[in-house]
């Protein structure tokens, strides 16, 4: 059982690394080439459609299945492989408290920011949003990425 729920904080661990760096790769920087006008619509779009159950099953897959895995004694687990997997599980938390607490936030903003009245001009809201997202998602994506390097690590 510890070796299946291992293998399964590695895989969702894995997916959700790979969903990161591709906004950080791709989507981000695609956005960034469209007017305030295009970002926008787009942006918030995005928002709606990515908290779906295929993605809130792996945004909680990412802390449970590891913690799951630790929880079961293993007689043949190293205290290393165990540190690991401690580690790993340390950073995929960070990531969901940079999520929870900033990328999210400045979602709702945005989400709020189209339905204000008065509408403020389509340059200054994304100013309010874009670099701190970025920022903030950069880290993200950095610490899933540990996250996952390091459950790999705890499994060999």
């Amino acid at each position: 059982m510890a070796t299946l729920l291992l293998a399964l904080a590695i895989i969702f661990n894995g997916l959700y690394a790979g969903f990161m760096l591709t906004f950080q790769t791709a989507i981000m920087p695609s956005l960034a080439k469209l007017t305030d006008d295009q970002f926008l619509p787009v942006m918030r779009r995005i928002n709606e459609v990515v908290p779906r159950p295929l993605f809130l099953l792996t945004f909680a897959g990412i802390i449970v299945f590891p913690a799951l895995a630790l929880a079961i004694s293993v007689d043949d687990r190293t205290d290393t492989q165990q540190w690991l997997l401690v580690a790993g599980l340390a950073c995929a938390v960070i990531n969901h408290l940079i999520t929870i607490a900033g990328n999210i936030p400045l979602n709702n903003a945005l989400a709020a920011s189209e339905n204000a009245t008065p509408t403020a001009p389509a340059a200054e809201v994304r100013a309010a949003f874009e670099p701190r997202w970025n920022q903030l998602h950069v880290v993200r994506t950095l610490f899933t990425i540990a996250a996952f390097a390091l459950m790999v690590s705890a499994a060999l």
